[in-house]
């Protein structure tokens, strides 16, 4: 059984289907795993998890092949960003590498152009890479996957009230990251020197949804003069992507502040640094909350899009905290998330429950996932590949 995991997206997805891969390795040796990236920067990020979560795994890091032309392309277009762009290109041009494997598990949707375009009849898993409520985790795109991995219910139910999957083509308590990424209740090293509570401002990227573009700057000019919190400014690595020394610039005015600390896109705002460094969550509708909330803890969300979002599923995580129209009397907000978090603390818990399939967050999540996978695969999941 030849199994193969393509990191062909940004770096925040690989621990989401990394894991599995280096549990396959480990529980099932007679198949062989690789792992197959776009560029060196990939594999390097890939290896290093590797050695420093699941030592011992054997698995093989294969580089793609790029084309010196379009190496130059990317060169250009990227301006050293560490994300490779081209993505469908890229799986076409290795169509016949990929056609080599039994299988294929990613935790983003581009490799679908395999299925579509690159003569790929195998079976294609999608492993997600967040346990999110938005629109975008119900997309009709997932019904093109052979075999899904799903954090929890909550996510099941939407997917089957829209027929996206079936019986026996998913299992859920999989959301792998969480098993690499330490939750014992214990904060990281404090990124601060003083007791001061720390905020985690993370807005997301998409300009229709993410709060940066309205409040953002008020945020960052209130924290400055603050005398009373910390602040982690970690935004969505896709916001300021490729976060060059250009674009710290910007923030200049800001970097010298000893109380803040700016991460425009390093390796960890994806490794679960800050959201366990945090006393509170600040941000809109980044799935980085989910994962924040596995150790539940105040939450503030910014509504600066005036949506109509009680009864809407896609906001649910909402409810896990105050939410505001504005960055206008911040502190006073702050200081009511965290008066009031008692109140939040049963919903908390039951969104962890609905999100992960308990509470707190099980165990040895990638090893069920390795396992379903496995178990798929030998009931002849290649005999079923695309009926969906």
């Amino acid at each position: 059984m030849k199994i193969v995991f393509p990191l062909v997206g940004h770096p925040y997805q690989v621990l989401h289907s990394l894991p599995i891969a280096a549990a396959i390795a480990k529980r099932h040796p007679s198949a062989s795993v690789h792992v197959a990236g776009m560029s060196q920067q990939h594999l390097e990020f890939a290896q290093r998890l590797v050695e420093r979560h699941a030592s011992g795994a054997s698995l093989h890091y294969d580089l793609l092949h790029v084309p010196k032309w379009l190496h130059w392309r990317w060169l250009l277009r990227t301006r050293n960003s560490r994300y490779a762009p081209g993505k469908s290109l890229m799986l076409l041009l290795d169509r016949a590498y990929f056609r080599s494997f039994d299988a294929l598990v990613t935790a983003e949707r581009t490799s679908l152009v395999l299925r579509r375009w690159g003569g790929f009849k195998q079976p294609m898993i999608y492993t997600t890479h967040g346990a999110g409520d938005r629109e975008i985790s119900v997309t009709e795109e997932l019904a093109e996957f052979d075999f899904l991995l799903l954090a929890g219910n909550k996510h099941e139910q939407r997917l089957l009230e829209r027929h996206l999957i079936k019986p026996g083509r998913y299992e859920t308590g999989v959301y792998a990251k969480l098993d690499w990424m330490q939750l014992d209740g214990s904060a990281t090293s404090r990124l601060f020197p003083n007791d001061r509570k720390t905020v985690l401002y993370a807005p997301h990227f998409e300009r229709d949804e993410t709060s940066w573009f309205a409040v953002g700057h008020q945020v960052l000019e209130y924290f400055a003069t603050s005398s009373r919190f910390n602040l982690i400014f970690a935004p969505h690595v896709r916001l300021f992507d490729p976060p060059v020394p250009a674009k710290y610039r910007d923030f200049r005015q800001f970097l010298g502040v000893p109380h803040l600390h700016i991460d425009l896109g390093s390796e960890r705002c994806v490794d679960m640094t800050y959201t366990r460094a945090a006393d509170l969550y600040l941000g809109d509708v980044s799935s980085q909350v989910v994962e924040f909330l596995a150790l539940p803890r105040p939450c503030v969300f910014f509504n600066v899009h005036r949506r109509e979002w009680q009864k809407n599923p896609s906001y649910r995580f909402w409810r896990n905290g105050l939410v505001i129209d504005s960055a206008d009397d911040l502190e006073r907000h702050l200081v009511d998330a965290f008066e009031s978090h008692g109140g939040f603390l049963e919903e908390q818990r039951q969104y962890v429950s609905d999100t992960f399939g308990a509470y707190p967050v099980p165990p040895a999540m990638a090893s069920r996932g390795a396992d379903a996978i496995v178990s798929f695969l030998r009931k002849g999941g290649d005999e079923q590949a695309g009926d969906i």
